[in-house]
């Protein structure tokens, strides 16, 4: 069953021709090169991670150190972020991989703490993940949603004045696997 589930990573890394992968809710309290290994092709050889607690959560960084020198720069119950340093160019960038709570109060806090975030203008930054908030009512396919949290949402994204990237491929990315499903799009990307 594992191996089945890795191989669709690894055979998704290889379509994609990714240099970085950002994986979140791995549901894993520690990673080594080894267990990596089954699931990245061979020329992904770095990574850094935040656990999970139990049995949810956590997030892992993976790239290519022959592209990217990589530093931890800083890491918290929301996520890790990463500053990248292109081997090619000495271009630099710091990457957040975010997986945000999915209770109200822990929704709030992480709101709290996103809006808060002090990223100087000259730093080139990217921020993804799972931010277990929608922005708008059409992120659902069915009617609801806390409209006070999108306020709070996007109220947090404009003080911070980021940009959103566009979703490539499908509109929602999460489902709660029922019949009829919920879908939402809960991943985002700035």
């Amino acid at each position: 069953q594992c191996r089945k589930k890795w191989n669709v990573i690894r055979d998704k890394i290889a379509e994609t021709n990714c240099d970085i992968i950002c994986l979140q809710e791995t549901k894993r309290e520690s990673f080594d090169t080894h267990f990596i290994k089954n699931f990245c092709p061979r020329d992904f050889d770095s990574f850094e991670f935040l656990p999970s607690l139990g049995a949810s959560g956590g997030v892992i960084t993976i790239w290519k150190s022959h592209l990217f020198s990589g530093q931890l720069g800083f890491s918290n119950d929301f996520g890790i972020s990463m500053e990248f340093v292109s081997c090619l160019d000495a271009s630099t960038w710091v990457l957040t991989n975010i997986y945000a709570p999915c209770t109200p109060a822990g929704k709030l806090q992480f709101i709290d703490w996103l809006k808060n975030i002090q990223m100087p203008d000259e730093v080139n930054w990217l921020l993804i993940g799972y931010f277990n908030l929608i922005r708008s009512l059409d992120d659902r396919n069915r009617p609801g949603g806390d409209v006070n949290e999108i306020f709070l949402f996007n109220e947090a994204i404009s003080s911070m004045g980021i940009i959103e990237l566009p979703l490539q491929g499908q509109r929602f990315t999460w489902t709660n696997k029922q019949h009829p499903p919920l879908l939402e799009r809960l991943d985002w990307f700035f």
